[in-house]
């Protein structure tokens, strides 16, 4: 399983961005996808996940409201939809790929086996 992120850029605090995580290789529906981000001098956090299969979403309570997470499962891509973006959003956005998905462990990087290169963010104030 390949991932390629895209999508992010620098916007002004209130901007939105669409970051895209195309999946090669095969997957299930099984499996979790989710978005992680690593601001400078902070620890990757979790951001969002969706399930292939069954669509189930989470959120990590910072982006509650304001990011929404989808799939299109026929083009094999991952979208987060991020909205009222706040300077405290600029990061390294992650896409990742978790196999053995539980609702218990979606949140933690640890779990996910496939990683993309990452897509920066920058918000401006």
């Amino acid at each position: 399983v390949q991932l390629q992120a895209s999508g992010g850029g620098l916007v002004q605090a209130g901007g939105s961005l669409r970051l895209s995580c195309a999946v090669s290789g095969r997957t299930f529906n099984s499996y979790a996808m989710g978005w992680f981000r690593r601001a400078p001098g902070k620890e990757r956090e979790f951001v969002a996940a969706i399930t292939w299969g069954a669509g189930d979403i989470y959120y990590a309570d910072s982006v509650e409201g304001r990011f929404t997470i989808s799939r299109d499962n026929a083009k094999n891509t991952v979208y987060v939809q991020m909205n009222s973006l706040k300077p405290e959003d600029t990061a390294v956005y992650y896409c990742a790929a978790d196999p053995t998905y539980s609702s218990r462990t979606v949140y933690y990087p640890r779990y996910y086996r496939y990683w993309g290169q990452g897509t920066q963010v920058t918000v401006s104030s």
